[in-house]
C-alpha cells in the first residue's frame, strides 16, 4: 500500500510540476501568441498599431488620416516593420503616394526616446508624378506617440 501511496504522490508532483512549466512557458510567450497586448500611438494625424512579438516590432494603419487614405492606405497596412534592439529601432518604413502603385521601401533606424515616444528617420528617394524616380535624396522622420494599449 506504501508504495501505491509514493508511486501516486510522485505523479501527483510531476503533474504539478509540468503545470508550473507551461504557465511560465505561456507567461513568457513561447508558446501560443505574445502575452503583450498591442498599443497604439498616434503618427501624423493617423493611429497606428504597435504589434509586438519578442524583438520584432511593425507598425501598422489603424485608423488612416483622410490624407493617408487618399493614397490607398488602409486598416493593417504597414508603415514600419523591424526590430527593437535594445533602446533602438531598425527597419524598413514605406512611402505611400497616389502616383506609385507600390510603396517605396527605405531603410530607418532610430530610438525609442520614451517608452511612450519613439522617433526613426532614415534617407529616401523623392518620386515625380507617374512614380518617376528623381535621383534627389531626402530624410525623411518617423514620430510616433503612445495612446493606449488594448
Amino acid at each position: 500500500m506504501k508504495t501505491i501511496d509514493s508511486a501516486l504522490s510522485l505523479k501527483r508532483e510531476k503533474r504539478s510540476k509540468m503545470r508550473i512549466f507551461v504557465i511560465s512557458m505561456l507567461a513568457m510567450g513561447i508558446f501560443g501568441p505574445s502575452a503583450m497586448a498591442d498599443s497604439f500611438w498616434n503618427h501624423n494625424g493617423s493611429l497606428m498599431r504597435l504589434r509586438a512579438s519578442g524583438n520584432e516590432r511593425v507598425f501598422e494603419y489603424e485608423v488612416p488620416s483622410p490624407k493617408m487614405r487618399a493614397t490607398g492606405v488602409q486598416r493593417g497596412t504597414i508603415l514600419f516593420n523591424g526590430v527593437r534592439q535594445g533602446n533602438r529601432y531598425v527597419g524598413t518604413a514605406r512611402v505611400f503616394s497616389r502616383d506609385c502603385s507600390v510603396p517605396l521601401k527605405y531603410s530607418v533606424e532610430g530610438r525609442v526616446v520614451t517608452e511612450k515616444y519613439v522617433v526613426l528617420s532614415g534617407q529616401r528617394e523623392v518620386y515625380a508624378p507617374g512614380c518617376v524616380p528623381t535621383g534627389r535624396m531626402i530624410e525623411d522622420m518617423l514620430e510616433f506617440r503612445y495612446r493606449f494599449k488594448e
